[in-house]
């Protein structure tokens, strides 16, 4: 089953794709700026939640970014 699955992606990877998404109605800079806002209304409860330390608020902040799909850098290796 492997080996067919490998020649299968070889010879999908050649094709060209188009991927549409019918019942979308935003264009990507909608998607985006909505995903930010969203974010940014996230990242102000956590700094306005007086239960974290300074450190889980960072924390929570770089899980945020995490989920959106970046990462922390090396700001994050801790």
């Amino acid at each position: 089953m492997e080996l067919y699955k490998e020649i299968l992606a070889q010879i999908l990877s050649r094709e060209n794709t188009h991927v549409t998404f019918p019942h979308l109605h935003l264009n990507a800079n909608e998607i985006i700026e909505k995903q930010c806002y969203q974010t940014l209304q996230k990242i102000q409860a956590i700094i306005q939640n007086d239960d974290l330390s300074d450190f889980d608020c960072v924390e929570q902040i770089v899980r945020l970014f995490e989920n959106l799909g970046s990462d922390g850098g090396n700001r994050h290796d801790f």
